[in-house]
Parts: C-alpha cells; structure tokens; sequence
C-alpha cells in the first residue's frame, strides 16, 4: 500500500543543535544538561545542577566554538540537508504539498519553534526523521519525546526510529573512506570508526540499542569499502562514570604502538560540528602527532551527499506505508529494551 497523492506532508529532521554564537554556548549547556536523558535525576536537582555544569563549562566551550568562528555550523549543514531532502521528496512524490521543517533539541530552533511551523503547515501526515543514524535513547528518545510533549497540531505521525545499516547511509561513508585511503597511498593505515560515546550504563541499565547498532554500521561500512584493519570507538568522553570504550585517544595510542597511521570516520555523525572540526581535526590530530602516528586524515561527514539524501528520501516515503515508529533497512534487531518497536524488526525478518 502506498499513501495517497495530494497530501500535504510534513517532514521533521530532528538534530541536537549547536550554539550560533558566544552568547548562546550557556544557554545550549544548560540546556543539554537539563535533559533528563542526559542527566536522570529529579528535576529540583537536575536543574540547578546544569546550570551548573554550564557555568563551569562555559569559557572552555566557546574557546573551542571561537575555532569554528564562534558558532556550530550544526544548523546551516541542516538546512542545506533540508533543502536537498525537499528537492528529492517533491520530484518523486509532485502530487504533494511537502514541507521540510528543522527541530534542534538544544538550541534555536527548538522543537517548540518547529512544532509551531507544522501546525501552522496544517499536514495531513507528519514524518519524524532523525539525523542520528543510531537509535539511543540521549538522541533519537528525548527528541521524539519532547516533539511529542509540544505538538499539538494535525496530521498522521509516522517516525523512523533508526537506519544503522541503510544502503546509502553506508554507501557514502564507504565512499568516504576509500578516498581517505586512497590518500594515504601505500601507507599502513587503521581505519578508525569513531562514534559519540555514552556511559556503560545508558547501554547495560536502560538496554539501549545504540552500541549494537553503531557495531552494525561499523562492520557494513567495512565489507562495503573492503577492509581489514579497523576498529569501533567511541569519543567525547567526559565526567566519572565508565564510558563505552575504547576512546578515539586510547585507539589512536595503539595505533601508534602498532606503527601505523589512522583515518577517522565519525559514523553516529551526518553533518560537521564541534565533535568533527575539533576534536578530531584539531585535538585528535594534535595527539597523533605527538605520538608519531601519520597519516592521520579524517573522513567528512556525509553532509548532502546525494547517496545519503536519496537514504532520506526513501526512509520518508516508506514511513508514509507504515503507521507509528519503524526502522529504515536492516540493522535494527528490535531486541533492546529501549527499542520502540522491540520485537517488530526479527519478527518482519522472519
């Protein structure tokens, strides 16, 4: 079954934001630190203790911003995703009305901004995509939580939960990868597949899928770009608790005691922010070079690659078949107790 023509279509790209200027990092930090996905205690607790946080935090944070000219390119590498998105969606679906609306779960604009813009769009189907490959529940959860707590506008909701191992997801990480190597020439090289890391017990205590499923994007970016020496790890590592492992800065080290060079492929990433243009071209890098590792390249997000927009455009199209959260292509085993459609995905496989 396919949804009926002359529709009129929201499409909502979730994403984390980034602060657009000094005066923003603050308000961003506390924010983030607010989330009770981020930080799971009561709220007469929570939020005192990040506003906190963002106080202590604040200086270093626009010193790395100031490096990227102040502000996070976060939004405007979204907005040209959604110009693309909506490029591709009104040629293939022309009958439609389609709108492609941003809603950032930290920072301008808000959730709240673009729930108002699509329930003054009116649509009769509204499909939440989010721009994190990996479902966790600090990402994909929290912001389809908080879309839900604020949209009070029509139309039929349909979201994407996840797309870990979605044909052109992969294809243009692979992509990416071998032209890094390539680059590297004859050099002995370890391709390094760098995600955001999150504590152990995101994973063990909620039974989050996200570790799983990067291993899954990991490996089929491997036999995609034809690999051999490769590893999964996890960076921007902060505060006391133990976190999935190993970092980026303990591969790279080994990496170094094994005499090779790396290229760094941040997967749970499509477009390029602080955790890219800092800490691995500049933090990253400066610690390879300390140790002697060379090369060390990095591989750029997807960013609109067309591969990775046709990806998006097809997971809208099939969200419109199906009712409520699904996954787009395989990678998805439904099994964690975070899921939102545990069980569905093996039993589909099946």
């Amino acid at each position: 079954m396919t949804g009926a023509v002359g529709q009129r279509i929201a499409v909502v790209l979730f994403n984390l934001g980034g602060p657009d200027g000094p005066q923003a990092v603050k308000p961003f930090l506390a924010n983030l630190f607010s989330d009770p996905a981020i930080i799971g205690l009561p709220a007469l607790v929570r939020r005192p203790l990040a506003r906190l946080i963002a106080a202590r935090r604040e200086k270093g944070a626009q010193a790395n911003y100031a490096l990227m000219g102040g502000g996070s390119p976060l939004l405007p590498e979204t907005r040209a995703q959604a110009a693309a998105l909506s490029a591709v969606l009104k040629q293939a679906r022309p009958d439609d009305r389609i709108g492609v609306f941003i809603a950032m779960r930290y920072w301008n604009p808000l959730t709240e901004q673009a729930a108002a813009e699509v329930q003054a769009f009116a649509p009769d189907r509204v499909v939440l995509l989010p721009l994190y490959p990996q479902f966790s529940t600090t990402t994909t959860q929290s912001s389809l939580k908080r879309w839900r707590e604020v949209y009070r506008g029509p139309g039929r909701e349909h979201a994407v939960c996840c797309y870990p191992r979605a044909e052109g997801w992969i294809a243009a990480q692979a992509e990416g990868v071998k032209a890094a190597l390539a680059q590297a020439g004859e050099a002995p090289v370890r391709v390094l597949f760098s995600a955001h890391g999150v504590p152990e017990r995101v994973i063990t205590g909620r039974g989050d899928p996200y570790q799983e499923q990067v291993e899954a994007t990991a490996t089929a970016i491997a036999v995609a770009a034809g690999l051999v020496d490769w590893q999964v790890c996890y960076q921007s590592r902060v505060g006391p608790l133990k976190w999935l492992g190993p970092s980026t800065p303990e591969a790279i080290e080994q990496a170094a005691a094994d005499g090779v060079g790396v290229v760094v492929a941040p997967i749970a990433f499509v477009s390029e922010h602080i955790e890219t243009l800092v800490e691995l071209d500049i933090e990253y890098a400066e610690l390879a070079h300390r140790l002697g590792v060379a090369p060390y390249l990095r591989v750029p997000a997807v960013g609109v690659t067309p591969v990775f927009i046709e990806t998006l455009k097809q997971a809208v199209i099939q969200a419109l078949d199906r009712d409520g959260v699904s996954p787009h292509g395989p990678g998805c085993e439904g099994r964690w107790a975070a899921c939102p459609v545990r069980g569905s995905c093996r039993k589909e496989a099946a």
